[in-house]
């Protein structure tokens, strides 16, 4: 039975009522790491990793929802919003940036599961929200764009679990295109889409089974780093309003005024912007191979600089560079502290790649990492209940 089988089935043998069904793609990133939250450049794209809801009103106050991956259902009231626990917190969230937009939300009935692996950096969160916002503009009818869902998806991010994260998560679940990745102005907002059509070429995710934790200190300590340089800029040039502004030289004016922590941070990210709009004109001239340059040159600035890596993410990154012939580029991807690895593998060799990479993992950590290959997908839309799709 399919996944969305499994929902629509739970759904109707709990509450006896036809569904509105939709599906949410999680993400992954080709490059631009921890630039979103600083008004630059990302490349993320909707992947065929998702989570599916069958929603439905149910003319009261209550929010009812049972998780099929954890086998719990949990209950929730208009007065009752005010972030918990778990991931109850997200849709609490979503619910409260309805109401804040004036919308007059009622309770509804859900069932949603999926199989966007957790903690592995492909943003289960983020999907989450906004295929729970989506569901929710069209069953009370508010027509709002998927831009402002994003921005309620975010803010849910930001009220109800304690992350101070970027749009660019929830806007590529949600304006994902297939076979396309997006380079998003994270100042403007605006995308365009990027064509990703290589059949020769497998993007192979592999996860470090080290499951970071977002919502930790040190997400935050990064972005306090970012903010507290802007503002030493800012004294010096106030047209400076965040680093998508900053220059090296720049960075190098207020080399002394800032701590050995705050300086790498900035400078990686100044670095980043610039290398993802690189990336974005290499991929532009289907250029994988230094596009993939650019890949392993953003990890090792993630390692070193930004200091967001872990010893699994570094080996990984350090043995895909033994393959120069197999795999084009690879780098950590997400958030950081562990999930997964993103590599550009030629088809014909992923077998083999994995097999070596297996090997030195397991007797390096004892513990098996796990793969995946992924498309890129269709951002969140209603499922045909017909053909489920």
């Amino acid at each position: 039975m399919s996944l969305s089988d499994t929902i629509l089935s739970l759904f109707l043998e709990k509450y006896n009522k036809e569904p509105f069904m939709v599906t949410a793609p999680g993400r992954i990133n080709l490059i631009g790491e921890h630039t979103d939250y600083n008004d630059g450049f990302v490349m993320p794209a909707a992947v065929d990793k998702h989570i599916q809801f069958a929603v439905s009103k149910n003319e009261s106050d209550l929010f009812t929802f049972y998780s099929v991956d954890y086998d719990k259902q949990i209950s929730f009231g208009l007065d009752e919003l005010k972030a918990g626990s778990h991931w109850i917190n997200y849709l609490m969230g979503v619910v409260d940036g309805f109401r804040q937009r004036g919308f007059d939300i009622g309770g509804v009935d859900c069932v949603f599961g999926g199989n966007i692996p957790t903690g592995a950096g492909m943003s289960s969160s983020a999907a989450l929200c906004c295929g729970f916002g989506f569901a929710l503009n069209e069953l009370f009818e508010c027509e709002l764009a998927r831009l402002e869902l994003a921005q309620i998806a975010q803010r849910a991010e930001h009220e109800f679990a304690g992350v101070r994260c970027g749009i660019m998560d929830q806007y590529a679940s949600l304006f994902g295109k297939k076979e396309s990745a997006l380079l998003l102005d994270c100042r403007s907002l605006v995308h365009e889409y990027l064509p990703f059509h290589f059949p020769e070429i497998d993007v192979l995710l592999i996860d470090t089974k080290v499951k970071h934790t977002l919502a930790s200190s040190a997400y935050n300590d990064r972005r306090a780093a970012c903010e507290e340089g802007v503002s030493l800029l800012q004294k010096k040039n106030s047209t400076i309003h965040s680093l998508r502004d900053v220059t090296e030289s720049d960075l190098e004016s207020i080399r002394s005024l800032v701590s050995s922590n705050v300086f790498p941070k900035c400078q990686y990210v100044v670095n980043e912007i610039r290398r993802t709009q690189s990336a974005a004109n290499l991929l532009k001239a289907k250029d994988l191979v230094g596009f993939g340059k650019l890949m392993f040159e953003t990890h090792w600035g993630l390692s070193k600089q930004y200091e967001v890596s872990c010893e699994e993410s570094d080996l990984l990154v350090a043995l895909a560079a033994e393959f120069p012939r197999d795999v084009l580029g690879a780098r950590q991807m997400g958030g950081g502290f562990g999930g997964c690895i993103i590599n550009l593998v030629r088809k014909d060799a992923v077998e083999k790649y994995s097999l070596a990479v297996r090997k030195k993992y397991v007797v390096t950590f004892k513990k098996e990492p796990d793969f995946y290959s992924v498309n890129f997908s269709q951002g969140v839309h209603a499922i045909d209940k017909l053909n489920r799709s």
